[in-house]
């Protein structure tokens, strides 16, 4: 989930387990590590609005507990300026990998 170059926090999967990554400004910090089970794995990144104070971003594997959850200001315009918003996609840095979907459902009230 990205802001700009300098502002967006990443979760990755490499030998067996999953990690998430924080950059904010100059600052880049790997923030948790969490084992993952063998064979595909499906990433979930919840995002969960406030109304008074910031909203949380949660990174998981489907079925599994969060592997981090972080504040969601540092990758957003309050902090990093623009207007054009988050986005959130896929990509590879090293090795291969099959991306059968992406799916973005909205959060239903219960």
């Amino acid at each position: 989930m990205r802001m700009d170059e300098a502002h967006h926090y990443d979760l990755g999967f490499a030998g067996g387990e999953a990690s998430v990554i924080a950059r904010i400004g100059p600052v880049r910090q790997e923030l948790a590590r969490r084992t993952v089970p063998p064979g595909p794995v499906t990433p979930v990144v919840d995002i969960r609005t406030a109304d008074l104070g910031p909203d949380t971003i949660a990174f998981s594997v489907e079925g599994g507990e969060p592997v981090a959850e972080l504040d969601g200001r540092y990758p957003s315009t309050q902090v990093a300026g623009g207007f054009t918003g988050r986005v959130i996609g896929m990509y590879v840095t090293e090795g291969t990998a099959a991306f059968d979907w992406f799916e973005y459902l909205p959060a239903t009230d219960a």
